[in-house]
Protein backbone atom coordinates (compact mmCIF):
# COMPACT_ATOMS: atom_id res chain seq x y z
CA UNK A 1 0.00 0.00 0.00
CA UNK A 2 2.97 2.23 0.54
CA UNK A 3 4.28 1.62 -2.15
CA UNK A 4 1.34 2.09 -4.48
CA UNK A 5 1.09 5.63 -2.64
CA UNK A 6 4.78 6.66 -3.10
CA UNK A 7 4.38 5.44 -7.02
CA UNK A 8 1.18 8.08 -7.39
CA UNK A 9 2.74 10.97 -4.99
CA UNK A 10 5.74 10.64 -7.80
CA UNK A 11 3.42 10.91 -10.16
CA UNK A 12 1.56 13.52 -9.13
CA UNK A 13 4.76 15.99 -8.80
CA UNK A 14 6.00 14.56 -12.36
CA UNK A 15 2.25 15.60 -13.52
CA UNK A 16 2.68 18.71 -11.76
CA UNK A 17 6.09 19.74 -13.27
CA UNK A 18 5.83 19.26 -16.89
CA UNK A 19 2.11 20.89 -16.64
CA UNK A 20 4.25 24.18 -15.02
CA UNK A 21 4.30 27.26 -17.31
CA UNK A 22 7.29 27.52 -19.46
CA UNK A 23 9.83 30.15 -17.61
CA UNK A 24 8.61 29.61 -14.54
CA UNK A 25 11.90 30.02 -13.00
CA UNK A 26 13.31 33.43 -13.18
CA UNK A 27 16.17 33.45 -15.31
CA UNK A 28 19.98 34.68 -14.89
CA UNK A 29 19.75 38.86 -14.61
CA UNK A 30 21.22 39.42 -18.31
CA UNK A 31 24.20 40.86 -19.27
CA UNK A 32 22.64 43.08 -21.80
CA UNK A 33 19.04 44.78 -22.93
CA UNK A 34 17.52 45.90 -25.86
CA UNK A 35 14.68 47.97 -26.16
CA UNK A 36 12.37 47.75 -29.57
CA UNK A 37 9.53 49.87 -29.74
CA UNK A 38 8.31 53.58 -30.85
CA UNK A 39 8.05 57.03 -29.62
CA UNK A 40 7.21 55.75 -26.13
CA UNK A 41 10.28 53.99 -25.95
CA UNK A 42 12.29 56.82 -26.82
CA UNK A 43 10.99 58.68 -24.24
CA UNK A 44 9.58 61.59 -26.64
CA UNK A 45 8.41 64.57 -25.29
CA UNK A 46 8.97 63.57 -21.85
CA UNK A 47 10.12 66.97 -20.48
CA UNK A 48 11.62 70.38 -20.99
CA UNK A 49 11.76 70.53 -24.85
CA UNK A 50 10.52 68.52 -28.20
CA UNK A 51 12.08 65.60 -29.20
CA UNK A 52 13.56 61.47 -27.65
CA UNK A 53 14.72 61.77 -24.34
CA UNK A 54 16.22 57.87 -24.63
CA UNK A 55 18.18 58.64 -20.96
CA UNK A 56 14.63 58.96 -19.77
CA UNK A 57 12.57 55.67 -20.99
CA UNK A 58 11.19 52.62 -19.18
CA UNK A 59 13.28 50.49 -20.53
CA UNK A 60 17.15 50.95 -21.13
CA UNK A 61 17.06 54.69 -19.39
CA UNK A 62 19.95 55.08 -17.36
CA UNK A 63 19.45 58.96 -16.04
CA UNK A 64 19.93 59.30 -12.17
CA UNK A 65 18.31 62.12 -11.98
CA UNK A 66 14.71 61.54 -13.42
CA UNK A 67 13.34 59.40 -11.03
CA UNK A 68 12.97 56.34 -13.40
CA UNK A 69 13.38 53.17 -12.62
CA UNK A 70 13.75 51.62 -15.56
CA UNK A 71 14.58 47.89 -16.59
CA UNK A 72 17.91 48.65 -17.36
CA UNK A 73 18.48 50.59 -13.90
CA UNK A 74 17.05 47.56 -12.02
CA UNK A 75 19.20 45.01 -13.80
CA UNK A 76 22.28 46.82 -13.24
CA UNK A 77 21.74 46.37 -9.74
CA UNK A 78 21.56 42.49 -9.39
CA UNK A 79 24.28 42.41 -12.84
CA UNK A 80 26.89 45.07 -13.00
CA UNK A 81 28.10 43.17 -16.11
CA UNK A 82 25.14 44.65 -17.94
CA UNK A 83 26.61 48.57 -17.61
CA UNK A 84 26.91 50.14 -20.51
CA UNK A 85 25.09 47.24 -22.29
CA UNK A 86 21.51 49.06 -23.02
CA UNK A 87 20.81 49.50 -26.72
CA UNK A 88 17.51 51.64 -27.28
CA UNK A 89 16.51 50.47 -30.74
CA UNK A 90 13.45 51.71 -30.85
CA UNK A 91 12.67 54.71 -33.53
CA UNK A 92 10.25 57.65 -33.13
CA UNK A 93 7.23 57.06 -35.29
CA UNK A 94 7.91 53.41 -35.59
CA UNK A 95 5.09 50.72 -36.08
CA UNK A 96 4.91 46.93 -35.75
CA UNK A 97 6.64 46.59 -39.66
CA UNK A 98 9.33 48.15 -38.55
CA UNK A 99 9.75 45.29 -35.48
CA UNK A 100 11.62 43.13 -37.70
CA UNK A 101 14.56 45.65 -38.84
CA UNK A 102 14.59 46.54 -35.04
CA UNK A 103 14.90 42.69 -33.94
CA UNK A 104 17.81 42.37 -36.54
CA UNK A 105 19.75 45.23 -34.40
CA UNK A 106 18.76 43.25 -31.32
CA UNK A 107 20.11 40.21 -32.39
CA UNK A 108 23.29 42.01 -33.97
CA UNK A 109 24.21 43.04 -30.60
CA UNK A 110 23.96 40.09 -28.38
CA UNK A 111 21.26 41.28 -26.72
CA UNK A 112 19.84 38.44 -23.99
CA UNK A 113 16.97 40.64 -22.59
CA UNK A 114 15.33 42.16 -24.73
CA UNK A 115 12.09 44.15 -24.65
CA UNK A 116 9.31 45.12 -26.71
CA UNK A 117 6.27 47.81 -26.98
CA UNK A 118 5.24 48.43 -30.50
CA UNK A 119 1.60 49.31 -32.16
CA UNK A 120 0.47 52.46 -30.95
CA UNK A 121 1.05 54.24 -34.12
CA UNK A 122 -0.90 51.32 -35.86
CA UNK A 123 -3.73 52.62 -33.95
CA UNK A 124 -2.85 56.00 -34.17
CA UNK A 125 -3.29 57.20 -37.56
CA UNK A 126 -4.70 59.71 -39.84
CA UNK A 127 -7.97 57.85 -40.05
CA UNK A 128 -9.88 54.56 -39.14
CA UNK A 129 -8.90 53.07 -42.58
CA UNK A 130 -5.80 53.67 -41.95
CA UNK A 131 -4.97 51.58 -39.14
CA UNK A 132 -3.28 48.02 -39.82
CA UNK A 133 -5.25 45.25 -40.41
CA UNK A 134 -5.19 42.66 -37.78
CA UNK A 135 -3.85 40.11 -40.03
CA UNK A 136 -1.18 42.45 -41.35
CA UNK A 137 0.06 42.93 -37.60
CA UNK A 138 0.08 39.59 -36.99
CA UNK A 139 2.48 38.68 -39.57
CA UNK A 140 4.76 41.18 -38.77
CA UNK A 141 4.74 40.37 -34.80
CA UNK A 142 5.59 37.18 -36.36
CA UNK A 143 8.77 38.11 -38.18
CA UNK A 144 9.76 40.15 -35.63
CA UNK A 145 9.45 36.87 -33.00
CA UNK A 146 11.13 34.86 -35.68
CA UNK A 147 13.99 37.09 -36.29
CA UNK A 148 14.50 37.13 -32.46
CA UNK A 149 14.32 33.53 -32.66
CA UNK A 150 14.42 33.67 -28.14
CA UNK A 151 14.21 29.60 -27.28
CA UNK A 152 16.88 29.00 -29.60
CA UNK A 153 19.05 31.98 -29.01
CA UNK A 154 18.18 31.74 -25.11
CA UNK A 155 17.31 35.34 -25.42
CA UNK A 156 14.37 36.02 -22.94
CA UNK A 157 11.78 38.59 -24.53
CA UNK A 158 9.38 40.58 -22.92
CA UNK A 159 6.49 42.16 -24.57
CA UNK A 160 4.45 44.98 -22.79
CA UNK A 161 0.55 45.23 -24.05
CA UNK A 162 -0.59 48.94 -25.91
CA UNK A 163 -1.58 51.55 -23.83
CA UNK A 164 -5.51 52.10 -24.00
CA UNK A 165 -5.33 55.16 -26.37
CA UNK A 166 -9.17 55.62 -25.73
CA UNK A 167 -8.31 56.43 -21.90
CA UNK A 168 -5.80 59.48 -23.28
CA UNK A 169 -9.09 60.64 -24.83
CA UNK A 170 -10.95 59.82 -21.78
CA UNK A 171 -8.46 62.44 -19.08
CA UNK A 172 -7.99 65.11 -21.41
CA UNK A 173 -10.96 65.74 -24.10
CA UNK A 174 -12.12 68.39 -21.86
CA UNK A 175 -8.63 70.57 -21.76
CA UNK A 176 -8.59 73.04 -24.63
CA UNK A 177 -5.08 73.28 -24.85
CA UNK A 178 -4.71 69.45 -25.25
CA UNK A 179 -8.04 69.44 -27.96
CA UNK A 180 -5.82 71.98 -30.05
CA UNK A 181 -2.66 70.46 -30.34
CA UNK A 182 -4.38 66.99 -31.15
CA UNK A 183 -5.95 69.13 -34.12
CA UNK A 184 -3.11 71.72 -34.75
CA UNK A 185 -0.34 68.51 -34.81
CA UNK A 186 -2.65 66.29 -36.35
CA UNK A 187 -1.78 63.87 -33.21
CA UNK A 188 -3.85 60.48 -33.52
CA UNK A 189 -6.97 61.73 -35.69
CA UNK A 190 -7.77 58.27 -36.23
CA UNK A 191 -8.88 58.66 -32.16
CA UNK A 192 -8.70 62.35 -31.21
CA UNK A 193 -9.65 64.06 -34.39
CA UNK A 194 -12.61 66.54 -33.12
CA UNK A 195 -14.95 65.53 -35.62
CA UNK A 196 -15.10 61.59 -34.43
CA UNK A 197 -18.19 60.45 -32.17
CA UNK A 198 -18.36 57.59 -29.69
CA UNK A 199 -18.43 54.87 -32.08
CA UNK A 200 -15.62 55.91 -34.44
CA UNK A 201 -14.06 56.43 -30.95
CA UNK A 202 -14.64 52.24 -29.93
CA UNK A 203 -13.77 51.20 -33.23
CA UNK A 204 -10.16 52.14 -32.42
CA UNK A 205 -10.39 50.74 -28.83
CA UNK A 206 -12.09 47.62 -30.59
CA UNK A 207 -9.09 47.08 -32.83
CA UNK A 208 -6.93 48.00 -30.03
CA UNK A 209 -7.80 44.94 -27.86
CA UNK A 210 -7.77 42.67 -31.44
CA UNK A 211 -3.61 43.89 -31.67
CA UNK A 212 -3.23 43.20 -27.71
CA UNK A 213 -4.54 39.44 -28.20
CA UNK A 214 -2.05 39.12 -31.48
CA UNK A 215 0.65 40.22 -28.94
CA UNK A 216 -0.24 37.65 -26.35
CA UNK A 217 -1.09 34.74 -29.00
CA UNK A 218 2.01 35.10 -30.86
CA UNK A 219 4.13 35.72 -27.48
CA UNK A 220 2.65 32.69 -26.17
CA UNK A 221 4.03 30.28 -29.10
CA UNK A 222 7.64 30.97 -27.15
CA UNK A 223 8.84 29.65 -23.83
CA UNK A 224 11.13 32.59 -23.78
CA UNK A 225 8.73 35.29 -24.02
CA UNK A 226 6.36 36.62 -21.35
CA UNK A 227 3.82 39.23 -22.17
CA UNK A 228 2.53 41.12 -19.84
CA UNK A 229 -1.53 39.87 -19.76
CA UNK A 230 -2.31 43.76 -20.55
CA UNK A 231 -0.53 45.00 -17.24
CA UNK A 232 0.36 48.21 -19.25
CA UNK A 233 -3.19 48.50 -21.14
CA UNK A 234 -4.96 48.00 -17.80
CA UNK A 235 -2.63 51.03 -16.40
CA UNK A 236 -5.01 54.20 -15.25
CA UNK A 237 -2.48 57.09 -16.92
CA UNK A 238 -3.74 60.22 -15.30
CA UNK A 239 -3.72 63.79 -17.10
CA UNK A 240 -0.51 64.20 -14.88
CA UNK A 241 1.34 61.56 -16.06
CA UNK A 242 0.72 63.06 -20.06
CA UNK A 243 3.92 65.30 -21.57
CA UNK A 244 2.18 68.91 -21.39
CA UNK A 245 4.80 69.17 -24.83
CA UNK A 246 2.35 67.36 -26.78
CA UNK A 247 -0.40 65.88 -24.36
CA UNK A 248 0.29 62.27 -26.29
CA UNK A 249 3.07 61.01 -24.71
CA UNK A 250 3.76 59.54 -21.02
CA UNK A 251 6.13 62.45 -19.44
CA UNK A 252 8.44 61.47 -16.46
CA UNK A 253 5.75 60.53 -13.97
CA UNK A 254 4.12 58.62 -17.23
CA UNK A 255 7.21 56.93 -17.83
CA UNK A 256 7.72 56.11 -14.29
CA UNK A 257 4.67 54.37 -13.73
CA UNK A 258 5.28 52.66 -17.40
CA UNK A 259 8.63 51.16 -15.74
CA UNK A 260 7.43 50.07 -12.35
CA UNK A 261 4.06 48.74 -14.51
CA UNK A 262 6.14 47.06 -16.89
CA UNK A 263 8.71 45.50 -14.41
CA UNK A 264 6.39 44.10 -12.26
CA UNK A 265 5.08 41.84 -14.90
CA UNK A 266 8.82 41.08 -16.60
CA UNK A 267 10.62 37.90 -16.02
CA UNK A 268 12.41 39.04 -13.22
CA UNK A 269 10.05 40.66 -10.72
CA UNK A 270 9.57 39.06 -7.28
CA UNK A 271 6.54 36.33 -7.64
CA UNK A 272 6.17 36.91 -10.89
Amino acid sequence: MRRAVSVIAVTVVALALLAAPAGAVPPSPPSSIASLGDSITRAFDVCCFYGDHPSNSWATGNSRLDGIQSHYERLLGRNPAISGHQFNDAVTGAKMADGPGQAQRAVAQGAQYVTILLGANDLCTSSLAAMTAVATFRQQFQTTMATLDPDARNVHVFVSSIPNVLQLWNVLHTNGAARFVWSVAKICQSLLAASNGDAQRQAVLAREQQLNQVLGDVCGQYANCRFDRLATFDTRFTAGDVSVLDYFHPDLDGQRKLAETTWNASWFAAGV
